[in-house]
């Protein structure tokens, strides 16, 4: 399986994401903001970074780059896409997922080991966990609040397109503790913590068992591959 990694102006998180992917056992492709070319992936990843420094709001430029139209039509044939942070705000800006990003709500960026709740274990990027399976990935942050209309937040819910929410604490004042959704289809997935970051024994966060251990995150990315296999 193929899965490409697009970068924009400001993208931190590329090369993680495409660390992430090849220990999931898939092949990364490295994908350019400028281009119209998706390269025959099978999947996509929008990393996390301050693409265009965050001007205008997080992700709205990048939104409008020459690639997002190709990514949109994928997703919108339902390829599997997942934008992580600033790829999430991207794809709200794009319309491919409702609702939308705020600065937080203590006014700071934010930097943790965030634990998170597993609300819905039927999207492409999240069939490896179990219903409210409870996992530890890093989070950081300025813009991560999720804000919608309480009409939106009903249909979300009702749906069951709420993917994480945040326990223990609320870092950023999400409504709803809402850390990720899902559209309708499942194919496309917005996380504000950073699965990438946890996807290898020694670098990942601490657990019971002995500290960086952590790779809850990895399975966001085996799961989508499992998906695809599945799908074949």
């Amino acid at each position: 399986m193929r899965i490409g990694v697009v970068t924009f102006p400001g993208s931190l998180d590329d090369r993680d994401a495409q660390r992430a992917i090849r220990l999931a056992g898939a092949e990364p492709v490295a994908l350019w903001h400028g281009e119209h070319d998706l390269h025959g992936v099978d999947a996509l990843v929008l990393p996390g970074g301050f693409s265009y420094g965050d001007y205008l709001r997080a992700g709205a430029i990048a939104s409008l780059s020459p690639i997002m139209a190709e990514v949109i039509d994928a997703a919108n044939g339902g390829m599997p896409v997942l934008g992580i942070c600033n790829g999430f705000q991207m794809l709200t800006e794009a319309h491919l997922l409702e609702g939308g990003l705020i600065r937080n709500e203590a006014g700071r960026f934010i930097c943790r080991d965030q634990q998170l709740r597993i609300e819905n274990s039927t999207s492409d990027w999240t069939t490896g966990f179990t219903a409210n399976q409870e996992i530890t990935i890093p989070l950081k942050n300025g813009e991560g609040s999720f804000m919608a209309s309480s009409e939106t937040l009903e249909r979300l819910e009702g749906e069951g397109r709420i993917v994480a929410r945040y326990i223990g604490v609320n870092p950023n004042g999400s409504l709803g503790d809402i850390a990720g959704v899902t559209n309708a289809r499942g194919n496309v997935v917005g996380l504000m913590p950073h699965p990438e970051h946890a996807v290898e024994a020694g670098f990942g966060p601490d657990t019971a068992q002995a500290m960086s251990s952590g790779v809850d995150g990895l399975t966001f990315f085996t799961s989508v591959i499992a998906r695809a296999l599945v799908n074949a």
